[in-house]
């Protein structure tokens, strides 16, 4: 469909993904980078492409990105889970073949917060006997 423009939100961690998804070249825009530029690893720009891969549609559409918030791997996974989304709005027959690798899932695990008379969540001060 000529000027579709599909919308999506991804999260993960503290991060969070805006995502415009545009019939085109494939060409991954991220923050007005290119993805290699921004982050910097073939490993995330591969997490960002699962989706394309899983529905066959590589090189089928332009992906722009803002994203915020957290570290890059955190800003990689909100976008799998935003390019997904909205891949699922673009065809709606991608949504099992998502949703069977799992990348329809929010993942839920977040930073445990500090408790108070200890140096982190879970780590103790070193007890002493006398």
């Amino acid at each position: 469909m000529k000027g579709a423009r599909y919308y999506a939100t991804g999260r993960r961690k503290r991060s969070v993904a805006r995502v415009w998804l545009t019939p085109g070249t494939g060409t991954i825009t991220v923050n007005k980078q290119s993805v290699m530029d921004y982050f910097r690893r073939p490993t995330l720009e591969m997490i960002i492409k699962q989706p394309f891969e899983v529905t066959e549609t590589h090189g089928q559409y332009d992906v722009k990105v803002t994203t915020k918030g957290g570290g890059l791997t955190g800003q990689a996974g909100a976008l799998l889970l935003g390019v997904a989304r909205a891949l699922v709005q673009a065809n709606e027959e991608f949504k099992k073949p998502l949703r069977d690798a799992g990348f329809l899932t929010r993942d839920p695990r977040e930073k445990e917060r500090k408790k108070y008379g200890q140096p982190g969540a879970r780590k103790r001060f070193q007890f002493s006997k006398r």
